[in-house]
This record gives C-alpha cells, structure tokens and sequence, in this order.
C-alpha cells in the first residue's frame, strides 16, 4: 500500500444536491425485479452453464416469481441466441414474463437480436452504450456528441426495424442504459437519457425503462442515492420512465445502494441470485428482497423453499453459496456463543403466531424461507449452558432442571475444548447419556417394582439398588404424579 499522503486514489466527488429528500423516506412498496443470472452472471462463471442448465435456471426463477428475466446477449454468441429460440419455440415462457435481451448499439447485432425474439410474446429490448470520461477517452476515443448519436441512432433503427416483429404480436419494450453511469458527469448521463427517450417516445401507459448502472462501485452509497435522485427529479418525462438499478459489490455496498436507491425514486432493480457476477458480483435480489420482507413488506418472490433454490443454483453455476450469506447460508441462522444461545433460548418461547416476531439475534424466523431450527444453536467450546439445554429440549425432548444446567454445560464445554471442534447434537445427547443414565457406578438400578396404593393408579414403590462395590440394598419412594417415568435420586456411596 502506498504510504500517506495517498495520491495514487483521490475521493469520490459529490452531488451538489441541497434538497435531498431520500434521507427523510421509507420503502413502501417492493420495486419491480429482472433477474441478471442468465446474462451477467453467466458470464462471469468460470464454466459457464450448458443450455440445459440455462433451461433448468430459467424455470427456477419462473418459480420464483420473476416477471422479467434477462435470457442472454444473442448477437454475441450462438448457444445464446439457441437458448433463448428454445424458451421460444418450446413454450417454456409464461405469458405474464417478459423475456430480456442486451444488445449494443450496432445495427447488426439490433437485426440479429430481433430475430432471436421472434415468435416471443412479450420481450425488452435492452440497449446500452458506454458514457463515462475515460470510457469515451480511452476506449471510444469519441465525442460527447459522438456518443450520444451511437445511442439515439440505434433506437432509431430499432423502432425501425422492429415493427415486423410487433406486427406479428410481441410486445416489446426498450431499456436504455448508459454503461458507466455513476462514473459519468450527471448533466451527460441526463442529456443522453433525454436524448434516447425523445427518439423512443414513451408514453405513461408504454414507459421506457432507463437502466443506471453503477458498473463499478466507486462511491459510498449514499452518493449512489443522490445520483439516482438527481436524475429522478431533472427528467423531464419522469411519469414515462421506469428508473432501474443494476449495482455492482466492488466496494461490498451493493445492497446499501440499492436500498437507497429506491430510496431516492428508483422504481425496478436488477440483480442476480446470491449476487453472481463479475468481480465481488452483481447485486444479491435475495438479500434485498428479504430484507423487505423482515420489514412487513412482501417482495413479490418467493424464496420460501430457499435450501432447493441454493441447491439449484449451486450445481448450475458451480459455484458454493458462502457460510455467512445472508439467510442461506449455512450458519446464519446458528449461534456459538453461549450468551447468545442463552438469549434465543429464552425468548423463543414467548414468540406468538399473532404477534410480531422477536426472537433475539435471529431476525427472520427460519420457517418462513423453509429452513428448520435444528442448527440455530450449535456447540463448541465457546457456547455456554443455556445452548446444551436448548439443544436437548429442542431434539431430544428433555427438559432438564435449572440446576443442572450449569454442570451439564461444563461437562459439554471440557468435552469441546479436547477435541477442538465443533460437536453435534448427538455427541451432546451420548455424554449426557453416559453421564446421568447409563452409569454403572457408583450405583446402578438393578430392577424396581411397582405397588397400587389408592384408587387404580400404580405408583413405583420400591427400587432395588445395587452398588459398585458389590452387595445390593432397598429403597422406596413415591411419585407425585400418575405413570410417572421413573428418576433414581442421585446418591452418594456410604
């Protein structure tokens, strides 16, 4: 790392925006959702997926509940542009999702694109060209003026061109996006925007839908929300437009900005499962949205069966879900540490069908997207006494007495700390056996009888004792309750 004062990066400027209003707002409502993982995040595996994997995802997000689902780029590659005639030509798609295709802004790959889309019944056509200073200096090597024509001219040729198409039945949409756009001068990436939408001519009823990447993750989120507010409140056919997010993880604040982001007016959001995608990966949908749904607000997907959706994905993309993904990975919903486990311990029992849930340090509860209780609490040498309890009232059915508690748990503890890992309920279970049932020393139950006192109710009477040393002796007891299971007080040798 370059040692201080640091001039190899420089931070990222402000919005000149004094009325913010975003900060002083609340989500109300879920956005409208694409799905990205058959386009951004495909091209960003390692092994890209088969197109029978592609069939396979495509169908789970149908499931989901996606109505629009990005298919492929398929004037770039010819497995693609196949994928994408099957989901046609085989009826694969559901008449209420529109499928989604990218496309620069070149004539020949709009024509190839239009017949990738033939016979589709409802589609968006996605258009985009690169924006900012260093991608016009350095790639492009072109004009602001320069640029803006590549966009207005393809949007041109497009209405142009697609009206075959829309003739024979499809509804097709356009999306616009200026690739780059948080790293673009705000009044450009405005001028161009206005510049595509006068060429498109939407209406309230036919909106276009003008995507504002965040390519690469550059700025805090809150610069993120400022820039989508700026934008939100200086177009001028804001009632035609759809405002999309499509953010990025560079800086690891791709949900934040998305967040804020509608926030700050943005109507619909792009993102991929899990948040694959290229670099640290595209937005995670599943992360926001369910952060919604902790909030009271049903996000319109349905990630209740979350374990088939992480086992779909994972043998798709290749790819392994980490352990600490938030609400699918394996142990987010787990505690070690004892204090912890104490507290989901005591308040799991007040929790109520008819009242918010409140269990402490699990915000969701983990019924609700399919995943069970099991592993919440899980032990090693960290975790303290009230989590054994847990562990053996919630698997094993056995409530043990407060007192207990305490030597039980260090029992467990020492156990844990010897082997240096984590054990499992069914080790807990075996040396709470050994320790308090199956014990042959220093007195072991030989046999007991049973005797009727008054009434028909049979209570153990007598129990026969033997010890370790040898030799046996009687003792008698009496059960406070009918047909009680029989418990030998712990005794002390002579």
């Amino acid at each position: 790392m370059q040692k201080p004062p640091i001039t190899k990066y420089r931070p990222f400027p402000q919005v000149d925006l004094p009325n913010r209003q975003w900060p002083g707002r609340t989500i109300t409502q879920a956005p409208l959702w694409c799905s990205v993982d058959l386009r951004d995040g495909n091209q960003a595996l390692a092994q890209p997926m088969s197109v029978e994997e592609k069939l396979e995802y495509f169908e789970l997000l149908v499931q989901i509940g996606f109505k629009e689902i990005e298919v492929g780029f398929p004037s770039a590659s010819q497995i693609e542009f196949d994928f994408i005639r099957r989901l046609i030509d085989e009826n694969r798609i559901p008449t209420d999702v529109a499928i989604q295709v990218l496309c620069q802004c070149r004539e020949d790959l709009i024509l190839r694109s239009l017949e990738a889309l033939r016979g589709a019944r409802r589609a968006i056509f996605h258009l985009y060209n690169s924006t900012s200073p260093k991608q016009r200096e350095y790639v492009f090597n072109a004009t602001k003026p320069e640029i803006v024509a590549i966009a207005t001219h393809a949007v041109s040729f497009l209405k142009e061109q697609m009206r075959p198409l829309v003739a024979a039945g499809t509804d097709l949409r356009l999306e616009y996006s200026p690739e780059s756009f948080t790293s673009t001068e705000l009044e450009f990436a405005l001028e161009i925007c206005e510049a595509v939408t006068d060429a498109w001519q939407p209406t309230p009823e036919r909106k276009i839908i003008l995507n504002l990447p965040a390519t690469v993750e550059y700025a805090t989120p809150n610069i993120h929300a400022d820039q989508i507010e700026w934008m939100s409140t200086h177009l001028t056919r804001r009632s035609s437009t759809l405002i999309s997010l499509h953010t990025h993880n560079d800086r690891g604040t791709g949900v934040a900005a998305t967040e804020l982001g509608l926030l700050a007016g943005a109507d619909r959001v792009e993102g991929t499962l899990f948040g694959n995608g290229e670099r640290t990966g595209n937005l995670d949908i599943v992360n926001v949205a369910l952060n919604l749904y902790t909030h009271g607000l049903h996000p319109g997907l349905d990630f209740s069966n979350i374990n088939h959706i992480r086992e779909v994905y994972e043998r798709c993309t290749k790819l392994e879900v980490p352990a600490r993904q938030p609400y699918v990975g394996e142990l987010v919903f787990t505690a070690f540490s004892g204090s912890h486990q104490d507290a989901i311990k005591k308040s799991w029992p007040h929790q109520h069908p008819d009242r918010p849930w409140d269990v402490i340090y699990i915000p969701l509860d983990p019924a609700d997207i399919g995943r069970t209780y099991r592993a919440i609490i899980r032990i090693n040498s960290q975790s303290g006494k009230g989590g054994v309890a847990y562990i053996l009232e919630k698997e094993f059915g056995l409530q043990l007495p407060k007192l207990m508690h305490k030597e039980l748990g260090k029992l467990i503890n020492d156990y844990a700390d010897s082997k240096g890992t984590e054990i499992t309920s069914e080790e807990i279970y075996s040396l709470f056996q050994n320790e308090y049932i199956n014990r042959t020393a220093p007195y072991a139950l030989a046999d007991f009888s049973a005797h009727p006192r008054a009434g028909t109710i049979r209570r153990p009477s007598a129990r026969r004792i033997s010890s370790s040393r040898g030799g046996r002796s009687a003792c008698a007891a009496t059960a406070t309750a009918p047909s009680p299971p029989l418990c030998m007080p712990w005794m002390s040798p002579a």
